[in-house]
């Protein structure tokens, strides 16, 4: 059993086939040059359509929006909510990817070229989260500098006007403590924040308190953290501050909120900064789900590897 056997690209199948039936589907080189580049780079509907015959007999789908496997699961709302940079975040922005452009080059060795790339990555995600997470020395030091805070607090109150309890999801710790931080002074309750340095006891302390007690409406979680292995059904809204690469990561996250339990329908705000970096990790996100749901689709291209064209037009 496998909650996603394909995640990136088609070669993930194969391996897990070549578990439990090896030998089917040819060495990794064969198939490799048979199905997977056909399928990924050249996009060949028909030796998509010859995959899906031969391993059909083989993988039994089963997916909790089947009715016949959770008929009373409700139903699961997503929404991109796209965010504009404010005047200090677009300035920071546009400075740091112009300096790293310049010291990018042909010249430099894959591993050089590979750190430099992903390094200029997180440093984005960090500016368009908030340019206080980036500068760290105590400038930016308000919310209203971060377009996606001011975007985060409408959402907010209208959540609080509803009555509904939401979690929010960051991959950065310091971005947590910039939240509780920012929440508490705008609405004058700080909330707690679940991540990797939080002891069991006083983890499930919190949990408890927010299944409970009606005060707590807002919980802030560790994407890492809090992936997995708790139940916080009395959420019915779900905000992603920050997108993680894989789309698999988040979708184990808002599971804590929609799973058996969950007796009203949960919403998913997704946060995205529109024109930056993160516009380009919500398509890549598209592209795997699309892998993952029919075999067909994918991306083989890494961030890691682009040429200098392709590298400037995912950061213009």
């Amino acid at each position: 059993m496998s909650g996603t056997p394909v995640e990136n690209r088609l070669m993930e199948y194969w391996s897990i086939m070549e578990a439990t039936n090896p030998g089917l589907l040819g060495s990794a080189t064969g198939f490799k040059n048979t199905f997977a580049q056909p399928i990924e780079i050249e996009h060949d509907e028909e030796t998509a359509e010859q995959f899906k015959r031969v391993t059909a007999p083989f993988i039994l789908r089963r997916l909790k929006t089947d009715k016949a496997i959770a008929p009373e699961l409700p139903q699961k709302i997503s929404t991109d909510e796209y965010c504009t940079l404010t005047k200090e975040q677009a300035l920071l922005y546009d400075k740091v990817v112009k300096k790293s452009l310049e010291q990018i080059n042909d010249g430099m060795s894959p591993m050089e070229r590979r750190a430099m790339v992903l390094t200029l990555m997180m440093k984005l995600k960090q500016i368009c989260n908030a340019p206080a997470q980036y500068a760290k020395d105590g400038s930016y030091a308000s919310a209203e500098y971060s377009g996606k805070m001011q975007r985060l607090f409408g959402i907010l109150e209208d959540l609080e006007a509803a009555g509904r309890k939401v979690l929010i999801f960051t991959q950065f710790r310091e971005m947590g403590k910039l939240l509780q931080k920012w929440i508490g002074e705008k609405t004058g309750s700080t909330p707690k924040f679940i991540h990797g340095g939080v002891a069991q006891k006083e983890r499930q302390a919190i949990v408890d308190s927010f299944q409970t007690n009606r005060s707590d409406k807002v919980l802030i979680l560790s994407l890492k953290a809090a992936g997995t292995g708790l139940n916080l059904t009395a959420a019915t809204a779900i905000i992603h501050y920050d997108l993680w690469w894989n789309p698999a990561v988040e979708d184990q996250a808002s599971d804590r909120a929609h799973r058996m339990g969950q007796k009203r329908p949960v919403t998913i705000y997704r946060l995205v900064m529109a024109g930056s970096v993160e516009e380009k990790i919500l398509n890549i996100h598209d592209k795997k789900r699309e892998l993952a749901a029919d075999f067909l689709e994918g991306t083989s291209s890494s961030v890691k590897s682009l040429s200098e064209e392709e590298l400037l037009a995912l950061l213009q």
